[in-house]
């Protein structure tokens, strides 16, 4: 928390640097296309594909947009990256993260979310003592530090589980490999498919947001600079975004699998086929039937706080709705 609290103070310093930088005019009195600078949480993958759809097929350059992705990784921290005015926008990876944002009086909000359900699981061994999420109560399962803070909360508020149950997670499944107890965390859209192709055993997943976790993902954050100086420029890359993401998801996504490839050489085609799939078969962007792409609720918004604060993550009298607007956002 005492980064958040620096990161705050950096942004009453640094306000003037987080607006879009826009090019000089070109000599023929034509406006140049806004930069903007789109920080990602982590290696180019098929859980950005929307963006890189976007930007293949000139979605943002339409609206007026200069987009460039700045792909993350390890130790990429992206609120660190708009607060230094390294970037325009930048991804939050869940409402966790937003919401401490907006605790800790970092002036930043939430745009647009663009995956309806946290693709956040648990993963088990095949066992017929493991019928649902509740039949993992007592058993070691692996997490990493950041999910102790986050989902974890809710599972102990629904199930009962407890803090002796936690494994140290390092982004390494042979542990979880190794012994039939444990269950770990991952993303429906790459760790069980990582591990039944690396092991030839297929898991038990239980995607969380279909046992009510009601957390978003995969958000914009949007400086309040940005939002005020701005907002033409906010509203046009929520538009292309959605685009890309309802063509990645349904029509020809080859350009951006380029792309996507290109950032990051270590992804596989195969990998970025089953995890588009995945994200077509659980409807993680899509949600319920009908709904826009990106778009948020204040009711959603209310069930997450109310979970969270509930269990003393957050003061109840903490004003919530700072973490967000709705003013972009597709109704």
């Amino acid at each position: 928390m005492k980064a958040l609290r620096l990161l705050a103070v950096a942004f009453a310093a640094l306000v003037a640097a987080c607006s879009p930088a826009k090019k000089e005019e070109a000599a023929s009195g034509q406006p140049q296309r806004t930069v903007i600078r789109f920080a990602t949480d982590w290696r180019a993958q098929a859980e950005h594909g929307g963006f890189y759809q976007a930007l293949a097929s000139g979605e943002y350059a339409r609206r007026g947009l200069d987009v460039q992705i700045v792909q993350g990784g390890p130790g990429v921290n992206v609120p660190q990256l708009l607060a230094s005015g390294a970037v325009e926008l930048g991804m939050g990876s869940n409402s966790f993260i937003v919401m401490n944002l907006a605790q800790e009086g970092v002036p930043v909000k939430a745009v647009a979310a663009f995956m309806q359900k946290d693709p956040q699981v648990l993963i088990a061994h095949p066992d017929p003592g493991i019928g649902s999420l509740a039949d993992l109560k007592g058993r070691p399962i692996l997490l990493s530090d950041a999910s102790v803070t986050a989902f974890w909360v809710w599972l102990k508020a629904k199930y009962g589980f407890t803090d002796d149950q936690v494994r140290k997670y390092t982004f390494n499944s042979a542990p979880f490999l190794a012994d039939k107890r444990v269950a770990q965390q991952g993303y429906v859209t790459s760790e069980p498919y990582t591990i039944e192709k690396a092991s030839g055993m297929k898991p038990q997943v239980f995607l969380l947001a279909d046992e009510g976790y009601p957390g978003y993902a995969t958000m914009v954050l949007a400086p309040d600079s940005l939002i005020a100086k701005n907002p033409a420029a906010v509203q046009a890359f929520v538009e292309a975004s959605a685009k890309g993401w309802a063509d990645y998801l349904n029509g020809d996504a080859s350009a951006a699998d380029a792309l996507i490839r290109k950032d990051n050489p270590e992804m596989t085609q195969d990998v970025l086929d089953q995890a588009r799939a995945k994200l077509k078969s659980y409807r993680i962007v899509e949600g319920a039937e009908g709904a826009p792409i990106g778009a948020m609720t204040d009711a959603r918004w209310k069930t997450f706080f109310d979970m969270a604060s509930a269990q003393g993550v957050y003061p109840k009298t903490l004003d919530y709705r700072a973490a967000y607007t709705l003013q972009f956002a597709p109704k």
